[in-house]
């Protein structure tokens, strides 16, 4: 609330000496009002001393807006204060996190008398805005009066009381006040000042005694009604205020007193120009001021200006709410995967809200919100169990919102750890395999976390998980448990410690193959996925130490390097095979020898990889958004048996594949469901065995999701013949994005089923004749829509029809046109389309005068529902009356067609004078033997003096066959011709009159003035000079003279005093003394002085002039790059 000191009333009582007791004062303008819209509270109308502070509070909610409200304060309808903004106005903003309340402040320091008048406040936000008035009146500071008489004194100067010379100048004016004479006569100066202009205030104040003006004219204010001025130059002023949306027009219009006179458009005070967004219109007495595509920067103060007199409007520009145009889709997700949820917007950078269960989301190092034009997303990086839940999006036009749904790992064990049996010093290695390199895990002995140290070793060396126990001891012995974190899965295994018993009696053992395959799958049997490595270490006993030998088949395994290879320890031999390959599957075997006897095992190696991908995969079908995908299971399944198969699709021109399954799907045949109608999507499967997952398949040929269209509706008969039937129907109410290639129609005889297609290929139109049809017969009849999702249901007619022809009375339409006669002129054509009915089909037939028609210039064509009479030049003997005939057996119609071909008329017969008298004379003749088929609209008399035989044309028109021609020249002697005239025109040929019309004279003599010829020879005079110019390089340019002279002058063009001779770069052309010179693409180098010389017997005379040629500083810059 503004803080401001009020002026005291008993200076307002001396300045209103006759206020009436019983008089209430009226509300001060500006008061607060209703508070609406976005303010809490409204700054409030002030009265300030001058020189004292004031503040103005205005506070705004922004509970409801999506950004920080703008506000500005505005004096006046324009002047905005911002800028004025310093030591005298200073702006203070508060916002409460709380209340989300903004609090605004505007102070004004030691208040001057200018400050006084209306003030604004504005406050807009995205889509809302309000605003209020108030009022600032400063009134001057009240002297008060002097204690005693000796205060009244004031010296000069300013050092002090002491200092200077004494001034009676305030004692002197008081006591001249006092001694001012009282009125005689009690005035009632409100009276006066009610019935006085503005411009008098001052001078009655001052004559009545009234000191302070401002509070006179405050109190005027509220004793006076203010009545509405009529203006001078407004019959109809603009209106208080114009809303329009943005991106449209608003027209501002007043209506004018006079008008013819002119008015000026302004906005914010600065003059409006024409142009393609503001157009002015000027009607009769109405002003109209249109703006087009209106923005923002529209959204001013605008004032119309006739003379002196304006009127006030204001523009505000509502922007339209941005609405959702894209919007989010569901999300299906692992563990780890990254989640983006995208939306557009119907506005670039419009500002949206993130929710997630009613809470706002911001930037963090979980979410991430990213902005690009209409676009807008919201990113999660690493999805979690904790994410899943419904997100929105909100604008201040809509919202969307989309589920998040997120799955945990399933960790599949690749290789599990195996029991061990290690003796005494020797080293025990417990190792697993999972699918996810990225899982940790821990090592438990019997329970208890095994922790790592000189002799316990653990590694994790991408997918594989390793312990190592060196120097086994007798302790070491027990289960062993590797636990993956994150997942309920533990693997364990057992170390057996063997004991080592020395037997000191020699002896000979026979060699002994212990070998152990029981954890790969059936005897002797070892699988190995390909691209791994197999490590087959197999104990070999006996004493003495046997002899070891691995084969493949009949051959010896001898390399001690390489892919495939043999490793022999003491008592163990090792076979390996590096990044086992498909061609290292078969038959192996052992053997193993010493003195005591051999021993021998066979193995088997199978070889297993990922499967190849599935082939053909194809769309069988589609539906409105849903599609029928097969494909052919992989040729290879990679040694494992196939389990099922994963699914992706994306949008055709996307790189972004969406998976459409997550548990595997066993069939070779998949409907995937909602997909969006009318677009192309492809589609890509993936294999998955015991080993992994295949390559993608090839990718599917686009299929867009169609479904076939409604059924077409109020299928009628059109017409019915012995054979056909011709039916009738509407499209189909719901259509699709797949359109209609056409339609099928069907039949089949009432009681069967046996239906029958009329037409082979789809038929367009809404309309088609079935031919074929067997006479007498009822037939129903069906119609389908096809499109590329195939057939719609059928519409059937609800009833049968019957198959025979209806018999109709032949009846000529005949156009109205030609219900009258109808004239056409020689040579032009005549084409007349004449429609019929009548079933079945009439005979039709065409006479002329009564007689059948049989002339080869008139052609006749007919159709089953109209004939043409055609003929491509008329002539005089196609005139007549032409009758047509329609004929059903003993049925018949007629019709009469007048036509009537004229041509010019002949000429006139017989023209005579008949009579002379004064200036006169009598004409008369007989109207022409051929009238041209056409009646006579008038005659064309011309006449000619017989000295010149010079034709001038006296009657147009005339409708009589005679005349009088008046105002013939005394002493000459005249003829005359006739031309007749019809509908065509005059005629070609004319008719003279046989004798002649002699006027003579009176008795008077005209002598002639001797005729004296003007000397016209005059030496060279340029009329016109060259004028300096100045063009750019490479565009033709010209200068041109007028020169006057007689005889005519010989024309020499100079440049830079030299002549120019028979350059084509230069043109010189003279039409009637005009003298141009063209430039062809002058360069720099054709600039200069050039002069024109003209030169004849008489005299010469010169004038020049400069032509600049200016080389274009881009083709400057492009002429120095070239060089």
């Amino acid at each position: 609330m503004p803080e401001a000191e009020k002026t005291d009333t008993a200076e307002k009582a001396a300045a209103a000496p006759s206020e009436k007791p019983g008089e209430e004062p009226e509300t001060p303008p500006g008061g607060q009002s209703e508070i609406t819209g976005l303010f809490v509270q409204k700054p409030e109308s002030a009265t300030v001393i001058k020189g004292k502070d004031v503040t103005f509070v205005a506070k705004v909610d922004s509970s409801d807006l999506l950004r920080k409200p703008n506000i500005k304060w505005l004096k006046g309808k324009w002047l905005d204060l911002a800028s004025k903004a310093g030591k005298h106005v200073q702006f203070k903003e508060v916002y409460d996190r709380n209340s989300k309340v903004y609090t605004y402040q505007m102070s004004m320091i030691k208040v001057v008398e200018a400050d006084a008048g209306g003030y604004r406040c504005e406050v807009t936000s995205k889509d809302k805005c309000d605003s209020c008035t108030f009022e600032v009146t400063v009134e001057a500071v009240q002297e008060e009066q002097p204690a005693n008489i000796l205060e009244a004194f004031k010296r000069s100067g300013d050092a002090g009381e002491d200092a200077g010379d004494l001034d009676f100048s305030a004692l002197l004016k008081k006591r001249e006040k006092k001694a001012r004479d009282v009125p005689k006569e009690e005035v009632d100066v409100w009276d006066i000042l009610k019935a006085a202009k503005p411009c008098d205030y001052e001078k009655i104040a001052f004559d009545y005694g009234i000191t302070d003006l401002r509070g006179l004219l405050k109190r005027l204010k509220k004793m006076k009604k203010v009545e509405p001025k009529k203006s001078d130059a407004f019959l109809k002023k603009l209106e208080e205020c114009y809303s329009v949306d943005k991106g449209k027009k608003v027209h501002m219009q007043v209506e004018l007193h006079d008008p013819d006179v002119h008015v000026k458009w302004l906005k914010n005070g600065v003059e409006i120009k024409p142009s393609a967004k503001y157009v002015f219109e000027s009607v009769g007495n109405k002003r109209t001021l249109t703006i087009n595509k209106c923005n923002l920067s529209d959204d001013a103060a605008y004032e119309c200006v006739v003379g002196e007199e304006k009127c006030f409007t204001e523009v505000f520009v509502k922007e339209p709410p941005v609405t959702i145009t894209k919007l989010l889709d569901d999300m299906h997700v692992v563990v780890g995967d990254r989640v983006e949820f995208e939306c557009e917007v119907s506005e670039e950078g419009a500002n949206v809200k993130w929710m997630k269960d009613g809470v706002e989301l911001t930037k963090d190092g979980k979410y991430r919100i990213k902005k690009d034009g209409k676009k807008h997303t919201l990113i999660i990086t690493e999805a979690e169990m904790e994410d899943i839940g419904l997100y929105h999006v909100y604008t201040n036009g809509g919202e969307s919102k989309g589920e998040l749904e997120v799955e945990a790992k399933e960790l599949e064990v690749l290789q599990s750890i195996a029991d061990l049996s290690v003796k005494a010093s020797e080293q025990a290695v417990f190792k697993c395999e999972v699918s996810d390199e990225k899982v940790v895990g821990k090592w438990f002995k019997d329970g208890v976390e095994v922790q790592p140290s000189k002799r316990i070793k653990m590694s994790h060396i991408g997918r594989i998980h390793k312990l190592t126990i060196d120097d086994v001891k007798p302790q070491d012995e027990g289960n062993y448990t590797f636990v993956p974190e994150g997942y309920a899965l533990n693997l364990s295994a057992k170390l057996n410690f063997i004991e080592i018993k020395i037997d000191y009696v020699p002896r000979q053992d026979p060699p002994k193959i212990h070998l152990d395959t029981s954890g790969t799958g059936s005897k002797n049997t070892i699988i190995v996925v390909a691209g791994n490595k197999l490590r087959l270490d197999v104990e070999v006993t006996g004493e003495p130490a046997p002899t070891v030998c691995w084969m493949r088949g009949d051959t010896v395994i001898t390399e001690a390097e390489g892919r495939v290879r043999v490793e022999t320890r003491s008592l163990l031999s090792s076979f390996v095979i590096e990044g086992a390959e498909r061609s290292d599957e078969g038959q192996y075997s052992i053997i193993v020898t010493n003195p005591a006897g051999e021993d021998r095992a066979e193995l088997t190696v199978k070889i297993v990889d990922v499967p190849n991908p599935p082939e053909n995969v194809r769309c069988m079908g589609v539906g409105e958004d849903t599609a029928n995908i097969t494909w052919d299971p992989p040729i290879f399944d990679g040694g494992s048996p196939v389990k099922g198969y994963l699914m992706e699709r994306k949008k055709k021109g996307s790189t972004r594949w969406t998976k459409l399954n997550f548990e595997v799907f066993e069939s070779t045949t998949y409907e995937a469901k909602k997909m969006i109608e009318g677009v192309l999507y492809e589609m890509r499967v993936f294999a998955v065995n015991g080993i992994g997952i295949s390559q993608p398949s090839a990718i599917s040929k686009p299929f867009m999701p169609i479904a076939p269209t409604s059924e077409p509706i109020r299928l009628t008969v059109e017409d019915v013949t012995d054979t056909t039937c011709a039916l009738k129907w509407l499209p189909p109410e719901r259509v699709g994005a797949g359109g209609i290639d056409g339609y099928i129609i069907e039949w089949c005889k009432e009681g069967e089923d046996n239906w029958v297609a009329a037409n082979e290929e789809p038929v367009e139109r809404n309309l088609y004749r079935v031919k074929g049809l067997p006479t007498g017969e009822k037939v129903m009849f069906r119609v389908v829509a096809v499109n590329i999702a195939g057939r719609s249901p059928a519409c059937i007619m609800n009833q049968s029809v019957t198959i025979r022809e209806i018999m109709e009375h032949p009846k000529i339409r005949l156009p109205r046109e030609l219900r009258t006669k109808l004239i056409r002129k020689v040579g032009e054509k005549v084409n007349l389309v004449i429609p019929f009915q009548g079933k079945p089909r009439p005979v039709v037939s065409w006479f002329k005068d009564g007689e059948p028609l049989d002339n080869k210039s008139v052609g006749i064509r007919t159709s089953d529902v109209d004939t043409i009479l055609f003929i491509r030049t008329t002539e005089r003997e196609h005139s007549g009356t032409y009758t047509l005939s329609v004929q059903i057996e003993n049925m018949q119609d007629k019709a009469d067609i007048h036509i009537q071909v004229v041509d010019k008329p002949g000429p006139p017969v017989n023209v005579m004078v008949t009579d002379v008298w004064s200036n006169n004379a009598a004409l008369e003749w007989k109207t022409p033997k051929d009238t041209g088929n056409s009646e006579i609209t008038g005659y064309t008399i011309q006449k000619a003096d017989k000295k010149t035989q010079e034709w001038f044309t006296v009657f147009e028109h005339n409708r009589r066959p005679s005349c009088t021609v008046p105002d013939l020249v005394m002493g000459n002697e005249y003829t005359f011709r006739v031309y007749a005239e019809n509908i065509c025109g005059l005629s070609e040929e004319v008719a003279n009159s046989k004798n002649t019309a002699v006027i003579g004279k009176s008795g008077l003599q005209y002598n002639r003035a001797p005729f004296k010829e003007k000397d016209m020879s005059s030496s060279p005079k340029f009329t016109a000079p060259l004028v300096d110019k100045c063009v750019p390089a490479g565009y033709s340019t010209a200068i041109s003279c007028a020169v006057r002279a007689y005889p005519k002058a010989k024309i020499v063009w100079m440049k830079n005093k030299m002549i120019i001779g028979e350059d084509p770069k230069f043109l010189m052309q003279n039409n009637q003394g005009v003298l141009t010179l063209n430039i062809r693409k002058p360069s720099q180098f054709d600039g200069g002085k050039y002069s024109c010389k003209a030169i004849n017997a008489l005299g010469e005379d010169e004038v020049e002039c400069r032509l600049e040629v200016r080389v274009l500083q881009e083709k400057k810059a492009g002429d120095e790059e070239k060089k």
